[in-house]
């Protein structure tokens, strides 16, 4: 059988795609907003994604599609129940990020914990120029060595953060599920890790139980003087929570490299908040040129193990 296979937002990835050896037509598009998913898809038994939604009612004007092929980690954009109801597949992307992700945590504590941009802004103001003695001493720096850093999630990516902490010569706290009964071997209880850590990383799914997981009442539990960093999901964060904790001094800092809306096409209060202790990204942690490779190899495979009957990385 033909397969037809169709990619949504190949401009998602830049990385060499390999052709497979089965017999396919391949179609693909730069990009697919959510009303023309339905149209692109209609011929496909094979859909790949990126970020491009795939609906109920995608599903349902879709009748020979046979596996949505996840082009990332997250599949939040999918309809899940709908694919099980269909019996259609749907497959993810595991463990590319075990490298990039982490190295991008550390850029943003780094440049946090240093005061990177405060220093920045002294030099172009030319406090340097103009100081008494040979160095300047107008920013507070903290060393990572001998701090703790607490993860609120450990798969592949907060285990390679936890690598790079002990490194640094870190200690690491693991959280445990948030109003978790019991508490694992290895893991701290939630509020423990929020009030104990110097720094906390997220590396959790947009999911139903962590939307929001970030409030008010967790930036209560910080020290005043943590950093929290976010390369998982936006609205893991309560983003007006996070703004009051910045500029009431609730917390030394944050590092954010992701939004609850993206592309941010409204506007975001996040993308105005010009505080040296602030730092935002545009969604890129996972995207070295190193890492997109991976993903585009591991899509394949995905999608030729299903053809050969194999279930690999499967969601659904």
């Amino acid at each position: 059988m033909k397969e037809y296979i169709v990619f949504l937002d190949r401009a998602t990835l830049v990385a060499e795609l390999r052709i497979p050896e089965f017999d396919h037509v391949w179609v693909e598009h730069p990009d697919s907003a959510p009303e023309e998913v339905a149209e692109k898809l209609w011929r496909a038994s094979i859909a790949i994604t990126n970020k491009a939604p795939v609906t109920r009612q995608v599903i349902e004007a879709c009748p020979k599609l046979r596996l949505v092929a996840v082009a990332a980690t997250g599949v939040n954009n999918v309809d899940l129940e709908a694919c099980r109801e269909r019996g259609i597949a749907v497959c993810n992307i595991r463990g590319y990020a075990e490298h990039t992700v982490p190295e991008h945590v550390f850029m943003l504590l780094l440049a946090l914990r240093r005061n990177l941009p405060a220093w920045r802004e002294s030099l172009r103001r030319g406090a340097w120029q103009q100081a008494s003695r040979f160095c300047l001493f107008d920013h507070e720096m903290h060393d990572l060595h001998g701090s703790t850093l607490g993860l609120i999630g450990h798969g592949s990516v907060g285990a390679g953060v936890e690598r790079l902490a002990r490194a640094f010569g870190m200690a690491v706290l693991v959280a445990e599920h948030k109003d978790a009964r019991t508490i694992r071997p290895g893991r701290v209880a939630f509020d423990e890790v929020l009030a104990r850590a110097d720094q906390i990383s997220l590396h959790t799914p947009l999911t139903d139980a962590t939307r929001g997981l970030i409030g008010a009442r967790e930036f209560g539990l910080m020290k005043r003087g943590a950093v929290l960093i976010n390369t998982a999901r936006g609205g893991v964060v309560d983003e007006a929570a996070l703004i009051d904790a910045l500029r009431g001094g609730r917390i030394a800092g944050a590092g954010f490299d992701v939004l609850a809306v993206e592309p941010p096409r409204e506007g975001n209060p996040l993308l105005d908040l010009d505080l040296p202790n602030f730092l935002l990204t545009p969604h890129v942690a996972w995207s070295s040129r190193e890492a997109m490779q991976i993903l585009a190899d591991q899509l394949m495979d995905n999608i030729d193990a299903f053809v050969g009957g194999e279930a690999r990385n499967r969601v659904v």
